[in-house]
């Protein structure tokens, strides 16, 4: 489905007004057109009625909830028009026999994008990277030694952990990072990580919503009722890409900065209003971007690729048509 995004920041209520969305505040009303319009993310407290659910549905229009934090809360989107009973069943049995397997993928694109991301700055002379670049690129030998999918969660924890230690070597000392904290988080940086990941979550969401992949069956992180793990699964090969990169480019260029984009609170801190809208600004014009697909010989978008990741992960389970999930192929 093609269409924008709409980001709304403040309180208000969301109306079906004849044949448009009206979204109502106190500032006065806001009309937001139908035909393309996509996805709505709301980031503040949205009411709405069932008039208003209605027209979305016939419209295929996603809505997208956040909390104070900047936290994902929930989606709504219509009713699943993609459904395969075959590919349920089939997707039930690869957690059940080839889950190790699948997981491995998802953690060997993890090690591969990180590494491509660090190479950006090894390669300006930030030498010290070396070491986690090494340890991202003898993940394969590690994953490939083992079939415990804890031994692969811890593999995984670790690239995470030495990816974020070396944020001090190529990020101001405003936004380095102690620890991962994200319940709240409680500094710029892991504010930064928190509510990119939720944004991105988000994305995988939707854009697995048009395959026919059932999202709470997955395979590196486990399945769990109230969430689509699946969605966190493929998330984490495009968060190196995505969402650090869009990080590290607006902290080193300046475009956001302790004091003018970030409230701290006691025990937290959030990006503010003006941060969000730079951030998201940011980010959309990264999913934006495109790289050259290997098997399509066409630039394809960082936002289409989440869903062509699904199609291959469909693929491997009906026809178990070997893949990886995305890879960066600009290493030299």
């Amino acid at each position: 489905m093609n269409g924008q995004c709409r980001y709304i920041f403040s309180m208000g209520e969301l109306h079906r007004r004849d044949d448009s969305i009206l979204f109502k505040n106190e500032k006065g009303n806001n009309y937001i057109p139908i035909k393309d319009t996509k996805e709505i993310y709301c980031f503040n407290e949205v009411s709405f009625n069932t008039k208003f659910l209605d027209l979305i549905s016939k419209a295929g229009i996603t809505v997208h909830y956040f909390n104070y934090y900047g936290q994902y809360s929930g989606t709504y989107f219509p009713k699943k028009y993609l459904l395969s009973g075959k590919l349920l069943i089939k997707q039930a049995l690869a957690y059940e026999n080839q889950r190790c397997e699948i997981a491995k993928k998802v953690v060997y694109s993890i090690a591969r994008n990180i590494r491509e991301v660090l190479y950006h700055y090894y390669r300006h002379g930030k030498t010290n990277l070396k070491y986690t670049m090494d340890i991202c690129k003898d993940a394969e030998k590690l994953l490939n030694k083992t079939n415990n999918i804890q031994q692969i969660m811890a593999i995984e924890g670790n690239i995470w952990a030495n990816f974020y230690d070396s944020f001090k070597y190529f990020l101001p000392e405003d936004f380095i990072m102690n620890k991962r904290v994200k319940r709240p988080p409680d500094n710029p940086i892991n504010a930064l990580i928190s509510f990119g990941n939720s944004i991105l979550y988000s994305k995988c969401i939707s854009q697995l919503y048009h395959t026919h992949l059932e999202q709470s069956i997955s395979f590196l992180h486990e399945p769990s009722e109230g969430r689509f793990s699946l969605s966190l699964d493929i998330s984490e090969a495009f968060k190196p890409v995505v969402v650090f990169k869009t990080i590290f480019n607006l902290i080193n260029t300046k475009k956001l900065n302790i004091d003018d984009h970030f409230n701290s609170e006691l025990n937290y801190c959030l990006l503010n209003e003006n941060g969000k809208k730079i951030f998201i600004e940011a980010l959309e014009n990264t999913l934006n971007e495109t790289v050259k697909h290997p098997t399509l010989k066409r630039n394809v978008s960082y936002l289409s690729l989440i869903k062509y990741d699904g199609y291959k992960l469909i693929k491997y389970i009906m026809e178990n048509k070997d893949f990886n999930f995305y890879l960066e192929e600009k290493l030299c």
